[in-house]
């Protein structure tokens, strides 16, 4: 059986069951510097479509919210040592990931982009042989501990990946001319793109489709919750299932996106 087939049975079974109570409050761990699914204010108050949904999730699990904001690559671990309940940061859920992390029904699916330099041909190319030939010898820049990292190594093996602790550091060394482009959510991407203006940049054509490769990309966004905690994992799920269909995750897409990244298909199984 596959890890989604497991998932869409526990999200079943979690439908079934009714609301506990939880604990007063539920300590989430997210990135804070992943615009706009993960940012921090000026006054250290954590926003974007992360801190919306984890707030509704808290809210509907009727706990308060704690933010633990740290480096993406670091929230797997710090769940596994329990210093916080849940993650909550644009993860992935995917095959290799869920090893160590038992994961919610995917409750968002996100496609992943290039942005690349206005005049590169690459940014007509519209299947991925071409795209993904060309990269041979260039350098692109992804978030380190995201499967776009991992997503490249396996399709452009030619191409020199550099790992960015945050998507800002990344983004300004694209602007500085010191990478060749970037990979990254489409979401992110065009964020920055309207940012920064299209006079020297421009979104790749190819899209990548979020479930063109599971095995890097995953099956969609999912929240992180600890293996040995199964009943929290059940509770969370039933209530991500209630907050896709009131449209909760729709309209904080949308209020972030532009777009509606809800994943209506997961709570229908």
């Amino acid at each position: 059986m596959s890890f989604l087939s497991k998932t869409l049975i526990c999200a079943s079974l979690a439908l079934l069951g009714s609301q506990a109570a939880m604990a007063d409050t539920l300590k989430i761990g997210t990135e804070g510097g992943y615009p706009p699914w993960s940012m921090v204010d000026a006054a250290g108050k954590v926003t974007g479509f992360d801190a919306d949904v984890g707030a509704a999730l808290c809210k509907e699990l009727n706990s308060d919210c704690k933010f633990i904001v740290q480096a993406f690559d670091s929230l797997i671990p710090s769940l596994d040592a329990k210093r916080f309940d849940l993650i909550i940061s644009g993860m992935s859920y995917t095959p290799e990931r869920a090893k160590r992390v038992n994961f919610s029904i995917p409750y968002a699916v996100e496609d992943a982009i290039f942005v690349l330099p206005k005049s590169s041909e690459l940014v007509g190319a519209d299947n991925e042989q071409t795209i993904f030939d060309g990269l041979a010898g260039k350098t692109i820049g992804v978030q380190g501990g995201t499967t776009h990292g991992a997503f490249l190594t396996k399709k452009a093996p030619k191409t020199t990946i550099k790992n960015y602790e945050t998507l800002d550091q990344m983004q300004i060394d694209l602007d500085a001319g010191r990478l060749n482009g970037t990979f990254a959510d489409l979401t992110s991407q065009s964020k920055f793109l309207h940012k920064v203006g299209e006079q020297n940049f421009a979104l790749s054509k190819l899209v990548i489709k979020g479930s063109s490769d599971p095995e890097t990309l995953g099956y969609g966004i999912a929240v992180g919750i600890h293996k040995d905690n199964a009943e929290l994992k059940a509770k969370v799920d039933a209530a991500l299932c209630k907050l896709i269909n009131d449209g909760t995750v729709k309209t904080a897409s949308e209020k972030w996106f532009d777009i509606d990244i809800a994943n209506y298909e997961i709570c229908k199984k």
